[in-house]
């Protein structure tokens, strides 16, 4: 057997859709874009779409079934990244304007912080390891070769959806919100805003049951 149109439309419809819900990692998206740029949001973005990878390999490897079927597992992964979402987000608000996004700081290292935050925010979220085991499977096709290659193309094929779709978003929100980030009254609003952002995500996080 193969993959046929059929297949394919709704694979690609599907992913489409999920790219394009608001969720938590949209969420941490455009608020480091609104707050720092397209730069910002290039590597929060970045830093997304490695942690969601770490998740495909870990569907296609089997160890996300230890955390959709054991709630010890999942309290454990869930709690850590509670505590992580809430550490930056309060780390966003004690230096709002300051140094949690230093303009002052070398470009790179700013960069680099807020792609391992994006890489950790995923990793640390057991609801996206669960998704992927949920989702992949549906499209595995018998007899369309290894079970392990199709569900680890498919997780791929949602990334690349998903940097098709994400960029422009991102340059069009930090385009929309340049003259915001020029005010240091505001510049110091939006570090509050984020820090607000990530510990809401941290609380949603906290309520998610298996």
């Amino acid at each position: 057997m193969h993959y046929d149109l059929a297949h394919w439309a709704t694979f690609l419809a599907t992913a489409v859709f999920l790219n394009l819900a608001p969720g938590p990692d949209m969420a941490f998206i455009l608020g480091h874009t609104v707050k720092g740029g397209a730069r910002a949001g290039t590597a929060a973005m970045l830093g997304i779409w490695t942690g969601a990878l770490g998740h495909v390999v870990l569907a296609v490897s089997g160890l996300s079934a230890i955390i959709a079927t054991s709630a010890l597992a999942f309290s454990v992964v869930k709690w850590i990244g509670v505590a992580y979402l809430l550490w930056i987000g309060i780390q966003a608000i004690r230096h709002a304007g300051g140094t949690f996004i230093n303009e002052a700081a070398p470009v790179g290292s700013s960069f680099g912080r807020i792609y391992w935050q994006g890489v950790l925010v995923d990793l640390l979220n057991p609801k996206v390891a669960i998704f992927f085991l949920a989702f992949l499977p549906q499209f595995v096709v018998p007899g369309a070769g290894p079970v392990w290659a199709q569900l680890l193309l498919h997780g791929v094929l949602i990334i690349v959806v998903a940097a098709v779709i994400e960029p422009p978003l991102v340059l069009l929100g930090s385009t929309l919100t340049t003259p915001l980030r020029s005010s240091p009254g505001l510049a110091k609003a939006l570090d509050r805003t984020l820090g607000a952002l990530l510990i809401a995500l941290a609380a949603r996080l906290a309520l998610s049951k298996i």
